[in-house]
């Protein structure tokens, strides 16, 4: 099958090799798609564990990263999250993978939170004290009503069956005080797929479960009860808002283009800095 996309200099897998694991991963995520509810939480650990042994080459495998890499990520993640950020905050982080943000968060605020549905990543690590590890479904977040100041996810929405996001959605608006916002971090639709998908397809059809544009995600936060939805642009220590409407029309400018078209422009600086999904959802006071 021919690749839509040049391969990333960073995949060692050649056309042949990812064609196979995109029909792997197309696969099984179509099974978790087709899932009723109550069988998602069980498959979302299996597929995806299924998914590593039949696809050894997936990048999660072969790439470990340094100790260098983890400082840096954890390094502009705190970036983001850093002006919401006081002494006496409450902070969740919702899939917080290693946990090591939220190891850094707790050097700064009163009381973190890490919701996720495995506690073996982070087994040995010693926590400092104010953090505690939740166990979830990987749907609700289970904290007291009213308890967070600040929420954030980052790469998760995406990974998500489209019902089981409106139902985590509608578990941090509820876990927030009034007030209290929730930071979200996830691809955008129009510049995507951002999965192996985008070497084959137009839309994501493996593990990335739905691909988000502003104005869908900006729909769903509302319906859920925040009152204000607004882009967030942060990097090398400057952090703004800017209105939604800029997403919005490069939204429907791309998605008005022929899809070879906007392939090529998507990637351009200026397009990933107005479609980089990083919104901020503030619930009312």
């Amino acid at each position: 099958m021919p690749l839509l996309r040049s391969i990333a200099r960073d995949e060692p897998r050649t056309a042949e090799e990812l064609f196979e694991d995109y029909s792997t991963e197309k696969e099984l995520a179509a099974r978790l798609r087709a899932a009723a509810a109550a069988e998602r939480a069980r498959l979302y650990s299996s597929l995806y564990d299924e998914m590593y042994r039949r696809t050894p080459r997936h990048p999660q495998l072969r790439k470990k990263a340094s100790a260098a890499e983890t400082a840096a990520a954890v390094a502009r993640q705190m970036g983001l999250v850093r002006p919401f950020l006081r002494a006496d905050t409450v902070f969740l982080e919702v899939g917080p993978g290693d946990c090591a943000l939220s190891f850094a968060v707790a050097g700064v605020a009163r009381q973190v939170y890490a919701a996720d549905v495995s506690a073996a990543i982070t087994a040995g690590a010693v926590a400092p004290p104010n953090f505690r590890l939740i166990l979830s479904d990987g749907v609700s977040i289970p904290v007291p009503p009213g308890s967070v100041d600040v929420a954030y996810s980052n790469q998760l929405m995406e990974h998500l069956h489209p019902d089981d996001a409106v139902a985590q959605l509608d578990g941090i608006a509820r876990a927030l005080r009034p007030g209290g916002v929730y930071l979200c971090v996830t691809p955008n639709r129009v510049s995507g797929p951002h999965d192996i998908s985008k070497y084959f397809s137009d839309v994501a059809t493996g593990f990335h479960l739905k691909e988000y544009t502003f104005a869908e995600l900006s729909a769903l936060l509302r319906a859920v009860g925040f009152a204000t939805v607004t882009p967030y642009l942060g990097a090398s220590g400057v952090h703004f808002f800017y209105p939604g409407f800029v997403v919005r029309a490069c939204e429907r400018f791309l998605g008005a283009l022929p899809a070879p078209l906007r392939r090529r422009l998507a990637p351009s600086l200026p397009s990933r800095l107005v479609l980089g999904l990083r919104v901020v959802a503030r619930k009312p006071r």
